[in-house]
């Protein structure tokens, strides 16, 4: 399924200032790790349509993986 692509980059800015928030970074650079994320790319292909999961699980994805780095 895809999404709205305006109802996508809204949701890709709540995701990236929850990120930013927990990771206490600033939004510049949690911006610039969530495009060059897996999580990015899983969303924006519509994979197991998880632009439909919360911000927060999203963030929490996201911090999971830059912890990884």
């Amino acid at each position: 399924m895809n999404a709205n692509p305006i109802l996508l980059q809204m949701k890709y800015a709540r995701v990236v200032a929850c990120f930013a928030k927990r990771m206490n970074i600033s939004l510049d650079a949690a911006l610039d790790f969530f495009y060059r994320s897996q999580v990015y790319l899983l969303v924006r292909d519509g994979v197991s349509d998880l632009h439909c999961m919360s911000d927060e699980y999203l963030a929490e994805e996201l911090e999971l993986e830059y912890n990884e780095n």
